[in-house]
């Protein structure tokens, strides 16, 4: 009888697993002892991390975009669909038709929620969609004066992109002559500027040298779009003339739906094992699981490593031994020509790597890498 694995979310996450699948069992597949299957919502494949090089002009938005079905391995079966429902007790998936599977991925990532607070999507730009991008891109450019404020509520993903808007951001002005004349205000809702502390102590120098404000402890409670004013939880009121936002991201809505996520969608997970607590045949990767590490595509890809061993050992009749160590990997913008860069996992704490033009080299690089990362061959 055929295995069936579906995953679902075709996001980085979701493509990289089913890719890593169907490249170690091509045997497997062609013989149909084997069926993968890849869930996806839309026919494009985003670059989500490129969404701050469109930000600021440096790469066209079609620069990050492939079709889905460019990208999937031959021997994965790749359907669309918007999945409403899933049923770990039933072993389903539900959508416009019904999936059974033996083995379920799920990688439905994470979503900003505009309306975590009123007027924010009315109120506020973001670079954490596509059109956002592109809006901000176009008023970047055309503003010659004023003040931008960053606002950011958590969880978010790519944890690190907000302070490495502010940064660059700051260059960029100085780069065009218009730096003196704009202000830039960087507010986070905890004790300091972010939420890691070697990461916070990172760029609280270059903020100090930069001349970037900052607050801290500032939680958005509302935001008046007709009197451009930014209203936090103690009643202050801030004045900008842009408000650019990092909202609060949930889990995907057919988490939430089907009652299998925590509070805010995210699924609980094991963290060395990536399955969904109390599922022996339900494995959870990416955004979408509650693990209290960075929502970022180079934890999906490390996990995907440890995951897919996995489910391999086990549709061979092995034991289960390969282990997520938590690590993470992150480039640091530190302008638009220099970067710094970070390691860490469960047990060994970031420590930012010397700022340098060569590692902003690497995170270029890596951007146009990143579609053999999908398609599973990095």
């Amino acid at each position: 009888m055929t295995k069936k694995i579906v995953v679902l979310g075709a996001g980085s996450a979701g493509t990289m697993v089913a890719n890593r699948l169907a490249r170690q069992l091509v045997e497997e597949i062609k013989k149909r002892e084997v069926e993968v299957t890849l869930i996806s919502n839309t026919e494009k494949h985003i670059y989500q991390p490129g969404y701050l090089f469109i930000a600021f002009n440096e790469k066209p938005s079609e620069h990050f975009i492939r079709k889905q079905d460019a990208l999937v391995h031959r021997h994965v079966n790749l359907v669309y669909d918007d999945v409403e429902k899933i049923d770990v007790e039933k072993k389903t998936v539900k959508g416009k038709k019904q999936y059974q599977y033996d083995y379920l991925v799920i990688a439905t990532g994470s979503h900003p929620d505009f309306d975590s607070v009123p007027g924010l999507r009315e109120g506020a730009h973001n670079f954490y969609t596509l059109e956002g991008a592109e809006r901000l891109r176009d008023d970047l450019a055309a503003m010659e004066k004023g003040k931008i404020l960053i606002t950011i509520d958590v969880p978010h993903k790519c944890p690190a992109a907000p302070l490495e808007l502010a940064l660059m951001l700051d260059d960029y002005y100085r780069k065009n002559g218009r730096r003196k004349d704009i202000e830039i205000k960087y507010a986070y809702p905890i004790g300091r500027i972010h939420s890691l502390v070697p990461v916070a102590e990172w760029g609280l120098p270059q903020f100090e040298k930069r001349d970037i404000k900052y607050e801290t402890f500032f939680n958005l409670e509302e935001v008046d779009p007709k009197r451009k004013v930014a209203i936090t939880m103690d009643g202050s009121e801030h004045e900008y003339d842009m408000l650019i936002t990092i909202p609060t991201h949930t889990g995907a809505k057919a988490v939430i739906e089907s009652g299998i996520g925590d509070e805010s969608g995210f699924i609980p997970t094991n963290r060395t094992t990536l399955k969904m607590i109390g599922q022996d045949d339900v494995y959870v990767i990416g955004d979408a699981t509650n693990l209290p590490i960075s929502k970022a595509g180079s934890t999906a890809h490390y996990q995907s490593e440890s995951l897919v061993a996995n489910i391999i050992s086990r549709l061979s009749g092995r034991p289960e031994t390969a282990v997520y160590n938590g690590k993470v990997a992150c480039f640091l913008e530190n302008s638009l020509e220099d970067a710094s860069m970070i390691t860490f996992d469960y047990n060994n704490p970031p420590q930012p790597a010397e700022t340098s033009d060569l590692l902003h080299w690497f995170k270029a690089v890596y951007n146009e890498l990143y579609w053999l990362n999908a398609k599973g061959i990095l």
